[in-house]
């Protein structure tokens, strides 16, 4: 006599596979259903109170993302300038010179963003596009049947379901990753600085270089991480939300 476990073995998990995945993407799709933008500052950045006929900036803006026609620059210079500041084309001429440098631009995750905060300025960037899925797997059905044949059909079944869900419901972030260098004129101040580096030469040796000297300039240096996170978010709709936090941030600092 036919056994009717199986049929009813791989209709349970199947069932329940379905279940699993449609909750879990509905939570996602109701819980990232909005743009979240974030705009952290690793370190704070004090410059000294100038008079207004001092208030001048030259803006120095370089992409080395893998994005080149990302346009940071302008939107940079108008909220600088919007803090009532004057924009010069010539850095000898300034009280203060804004470099930044765009490293990483495009799809991350929430960990390669939080890796990048808290490496701080100058450190690696590890911006691999890693696709936040809303999956949860099926995991292990105890359905009380011994037979095996069945349960294995009905698991592989309910996680085909979880990952077509999956595949209409992701949980993506996009970042933009920029490291910052300001330097303010000190008229009248002589500015001692030394710097040191360790070079790699080869798989196993390390050159160390070292300069000192003197400079009429103060410098400061932090890193701006700006992430973007959505279900199923593009970069077309990311990219000018992150632009706009990262020169409101920097804008923040005059």
């Amino acid at each position: 006599m036919p056994s009717v476990k199986a049929p009813l073995a791989l209709a349970s998990a199947l069932a329940l596979g379905l279940v699993l995945s449609g909750c879990a993407a509905t939570t996602t799709a109701v819980a990232k259903r909005n743009l979240d933008v974030q705009t952290k500052m690793t370190d704070t950045i004090f410059l000294d109170p100038v008079p207004a006929d001092e208030r001048t900036v030259y803006v120095e803006v370089k992409n080395t993302s893998d994005k080149p026609d990302l346009d940071v620059e302008a939107q940079i210079r108008n909220a600088v300038a919007a803090r009532g500041y004057r924009l010069v084309s010539d850095p000898r001429q300034a009280r203060f010179v804004l470099q930044a440098n765009v490293l990483q631009a495009g799809r991350s995750s929430e960990t390669a963003a939080e890796a990048a905060y808290n490496g701080g300025f100058g450190s690696s960037v590890f911006g691999g596009a890693v696709g936040g899925a809303a999956g949860y797997g099926l995991g292990r059905a105890h359905l009380g049947m011994n037979d095996t044949v069945a349960a294995i059909g009905g698991a592989l079944l309910g996680a085909a379901a979880s990952g077509i869900a999956d595949a209409y419901v992701q949980d993506t972030t996009y970042t933009i990753v920029t490291d910052l260098q300001v330097s303010e004129r000190t008229p009248g101040t002589v500015v001692s600085q030394s710097e040191q580096a360790s070079i790699a030469q080869g798989s196993s040796g390390t050159i160390t270089q070292s300069s000192s000297g003197t400079s009429d300039r103060k410098r400061y240096r932090t890193r701006i991480v700006s992430t973007a996170n959505k279900v199923n978010l593009d970069w077309p709709e990311a990219a000018p939300q992150l632009v706009t936090g990262l020169s409101r941030s920097i804008a923040g600092i005059f």
